[in-house]
């Protein structure tokens, strides 16, 4: 399925308005748990991410995009 035709509840969420997502928005968006994200991102697997200044981390919504598509040619 392409990402266009892929609905997303993050692409309709209130989220949808902010440039940089929370992890909770992406494992809610695709299902996984919070550890698996951080595996995920241990083995340099995941989407780039942002460490803010307080630890908490974010991803840029274009780069979590990006990622994504990433995923569905390495699938074909």
């Amino acid at each position: 399925m392409s990402t266009a035709a892929r609905t997303s509840p993050i692409a309709n969420s209130a989220s949808s308005d902010r440039r940089r997502l929370t992890i909770a928005d992406i494992c809610a968006d695709l299902g996984v748990s919070r550890s698996t994200f951080y595996e995920w991102r241990t083995k340099g697997r995941g989407p780039r991410c942002i460490k803010l200044p307080n630890g908490d981390i974010r991803v840029n919504r274009g780069e979590y995009e990006r990622w994504l598509s990433s995923l569905e040619e390495a699938a074909r």
